[in-house]
């Protein structure tokens, strides 16, 4: 039976939300040129960036208590600490660091796709093992990772997955030492985040363009695992996420040059711009809580906006 004819625009409003609106990005600070690279080609660039030299890649921002950013820089295992527009690089070792949070007590912890999650001295650049293996097998590559207020941590294990090989990983990591394997089927898992509540995870996988949520159990079953968001598919999918105190979600969608805010039941609100590159691979909220920081990895800016509250 065909449906009541009011013209095709009213058929499409009732299937889809309305556009999302725009938020434009600024330029808050760059890496400043004693830090660039002599773009050259490497190992990593190669996997990751089709082989073009890259002087920077820029990941993992996040705060730490004195509101002082930190972000890390893959290709080169660097991570820097940025106050304003002063930037210093407080770590250097040989990694790939991408996802990367700061602990109660201020160690570092990087989700380094050689070697495993990394602890990181931010006033000395010591660094040591966390966890490398599960059971003596080396992991295909973790990419992030996000810190539960039980003192567990949980990550990505991404590797090279995608649609050919949708076998990604998302693991738990407790206290006490015991690994969960929550998710083994994952087409690319990169960023996850936490709702404030902290009883379910957002996971992205950026190879199908999707979010997935799913409910955090003390046993690591996982059941019901719901795919929450999905970007415009292109030609990178969702990257890093962010949750504000609202709960809505920030996903970074280098593809696209933004990042999609989504409300609490997954209707799209918001796309934040970039006014530089379309590199926008992750993304963390200030210390107000009101204030977006993204690292835009092609140029090697940190953007910043204003989000408005709900």
């Amino acid at each position: 039976m065909p449906l009541p004819s009011h013209g095709c625009g009213s058929t499409v409003r009732l299937m889809y939300f309305p556009p999302p609106q725009l938020i434009e990005a600024r330029v808050a600070t760059t890496v400043p040129a004693r830090f660039r690279r002599p773009p050259e080609r490497s190992e990593w660039a190669d996997a990751n960036r089709a082989g073009a030299p890259v002087d920077c890649f820029l990941e993992g921002p996040c705060f730490d208590v004195f509101g002082r950013l930190y972000v890390v820089d893959i290709p080169y295992g660097r991570i820097f600490r940025i106050d304003g527009d002063h930037w210093e690089q407080i770590a250097e070792y040989p990694g790939w660091p991408n996802g990367l949070k700061v602990q109660p007590d201020g160690i570092l912890i990087a989700a380094d796709y050689r070697h495993g999650l990394v602890r990181i001295n931010p006033d000395t650049g010591a660094t040591s093992a966390v966890i490398q293996t599960v059971m003596s097998e080396g992991f295909r590559g973790l990419n992030d990772l996000t810190l539960h207020d039980d003192e567990s941590i949980l990550f990505t294990d991404q590797g090279q997955t995608g649609l050919q090989d949708p076998t990604g990983r998302v693991y738990r990591l407790h206290k006490d030492g015991r690994l969960d394997r929550l998710i083994s089927t994952g087409p690319s898992p990169n960023g996850l985040v936490l709702n404030s509540a902290q009883t379910h995870l957002y996971v992205a996988m950026t190879r199908s363009c999707e979010v997935w949520r799913f409910a955090l159990r003390d046993d690591a079953i996982v059941g019901k695992a719901q795919c929450f968001a999905r970007v415009p598919p292109g030609l990178v999918g969702p990257d890093g996420l962010a949750m504000d105190a609202y709960d809505r979600l920030y996903i970074s969608n280098p593809g696209h040059g933004c990042i999609w805010i989504v409300g609490p039941t997954g209707i799209p609100l918001y796309r934040v711009q970039s006014p530089s590159g379309h590199m926008t691979t992750n993304c963390a909220l200030g210390p107000d809580g009101r204030t977006l920081f993204i690292t835009e990895s092609e140029t090697g800016d940190i953007l910043t906006a204003d989000i408005p509250p709900p």
